[in-house]
């Protein structure tokens, strides 16, 4: 059984930064692409980000520049780093552990809170 469990986020002013963690055990963490994906109140989950098993990453264009998506192998762990938050980044971040065009077919995490206030 997979399990993810997602930490990190928290309430930033608008300008700030988090980094978002999502730690996977259960499988071979190489094997797939992770991804991110956000969910605000009264709106439908969306996708965020993804990385492939090389690291290359792919983002939806309202965070490209800001986001940068990592992943440390070793740990099972990736990371979402968050610059230039926005209040529209307001939002649940969920960690998914399969991702593929832009929609997560693995196992979800508990989600973590994001608030950037203006």
């Amino acid at each position: 059984q997979v399990q993810v469990v997602e930490a990190g986020g928290g309430l930033v002013q608008a300008g700030g930064s988090l980094r978002l963690s999502c730690a996977a055990s259960g499988r071979p963490f190489t094997f797939y692409a992770m991804g991110w994906f956000r969910q605000a109140p009264g709106k439908e989950r969306e996708f965020v980000a993804a990385i492939d098993r090389s690291g290359a990453s792919t983002y939806v264009d309202s965070v490209k520049g800001r986001f940068t998506f990592s992943r440390d192998n070793a740990k099972n762990t990736v990371y979402l780093q968050m610059n230039s938050l926005k209040p529209e980044d307001t939002a649940v971040y969920y960690c998914n552990t399969d991702v593929r065009g832009k929609i997560g077919f693995g196992s979800w995490g508990q989600g973590t809170q994001v608030t950037v206030s203006s």
